[in-house]
């Protein structure tokens, strides 16, 4: 078995995999170093921390991370609190950087004798139609390497060589565009406020989100096309100090920037994620929205999932599991598509791009629904249980 990628559903599916007898190779284009500090979300849904428990994968998050369960809304109209763990289903999430989730695993396949290669760039997946799949790759040295398995999977991401090995037809591209850029922060701060907060401001989305008692995310809604640096750290700050209203609910912990990036909110997904013996599992396998945390607990479920159906497949011939595969995951793909657009367009001003011919009543319109959508959300019990149970889950 080769796995491509060592990301959440990388290692995850090669814990498994190691778990149940199955030889298997994971090939990671970057360094160790670069794996184990590349900073990515930190919200993990009740049902990850369930898979990670069930596999014995928990120690670290149960030591290093904390559960969380408020999030707060700052409007026009103030701020109003959801103590979303109580609503819903009860369900919270566990804040743990992604990047010591990932150290977690990857040292936990090292101890047990997993095989990795760092610096190995896959270039290309032939003959997943058949029954020896093959992944050529680059490695440290230049020299190029042919690697055979019975099955390939592709947790390389959206620009990985998993996807651009997918024949011509294959399978179907879904991309939508929401039409919003970000421009996430990460401060050398203690967090500002004790729940995650999402402003909703006329001069557009700003976002507070605690990782540890030293470091903190923030999100500035962006002009398209406006580079990461064109504003300084003081010009930054004061705007988030304007989005996040702290004039009325009490000033933000300034520090240095430690990072800065921006990104537009697209999403994609590729339909069916099996192509013969190749299969498609996080990034690789869609692109969500970061507006609801979902990618990185997408990953690890689709990565119990499609363990549990290689070793059915291996080690018992049965490939009922690897059949129903792209079907099971794309349920919990496309529920999770869904409410990350809604969360979209609960929490930015209306995009440039539709504000077209009569965009003066456009984007009154446009902005009279986000406002009757965040007042629900303050007084209906049923859209406060809605909103938690999809907030968390997967």
């Amino acid at each position: 078995m080769v796995v491509l990628g060592a990301g959440p559903a990388g290692l995850v599916l090669g814990l498994l995999l190691q778990a149940a007898g199955i030889d298997c190779v994971i090939l990671e284009r970057a360094s160790r170093t670069h794996v184990q500090t590349r900073a990515r979300a930190g919200f993990l849904a009740p049902n990850t921390v369930r898979i990670l428990d069930r596999h014995g994968l928990a120690d670290g998050l149960h030591q290093g991370g904390r559960p969380h369960g408020t999030c707060e809304f700052r409007t026009e109209d103030g701020r109003f609190r959801l103590e979303y763990g109580a609503l819903g289903q009860g369900g919270q999430h566990h804040v743990y950087p992604q990047q010591n989730l990932v150290t977690d695993l990857l040292t936990r396949y090292l101890d047990i004798g997993g095989r990795i290669r760092f610096h190995t760039e896959a270039l290309a997946v032939s003959d997943a139609d058949g029954a020896r799949p093959a992944v050529t790759t680059l490695g440290p040295d230049g020299r190029s390497t042919r690697w055979t398995a019975r099955y390939v999977a592709g947790c390389d991401g959206r620009h990985g060589a998993a996807r651009r090995s997918l024949p011509p037809g294959a399978v179907r591209h879904h991309h939508h565009d929401h039409g919003v850029t970000w421009l996430g922060l990460l401060a050398e701060a203690p967090p500002s406020l004790d729940a995650v907060g999402y402003a909703v401001h006329g001069r557009g989305f700003a976002g507070h989100m605690a990782r540890t008692a030293e470091v903190t995310r923030y999100y500035l809604q962006w002009q398209r096309g406006t580079p990461a640096d064109a504003w300084s750290e003081q010009r930054i700050w004061d705007e988030l100090d304007v989005r996040m209203r702290a004039a009325d609910h009490g000033p933000l912990q300034r520090g240095r920037l430690l990072e800065r990036g921006v990104f537009d909110l697209t999403c994609d997904v590729v339909e069916p994620l099996r192509h013969g013996s190749l299969f498609l599992a996080g990034d690789a396998a869609s692109l969500l929205a970061p507006a609801a945390a979902k990618g990185a607990n997408l990953a690890v479920l689709e990565a119990e999932i499609l363990a549990e159906a290689l070793a059915d497949a291996l080690t018992h011939g049965d490939t009922a599991g690897l059949d129903t595969y792209s079907d099971r995951c794309l349920a919990h793909i496309w529920r999770a598509q869904e409410f990350t657009g809604w969360m979209t367009r609960l929490l930015h001003a209306v995009p440039e791009q539709d504000r077209g011919a009569g965009a003066g009543a456009g984007s009154f319109f446009q902005a009279a629904l986000q406002r009757s959508r965040l007042n629900s959300l303050r007084t209906s019990r049923v859209y406060q249980d809605w909103f938690a149970e999809n907030y968390v889950g997967v």
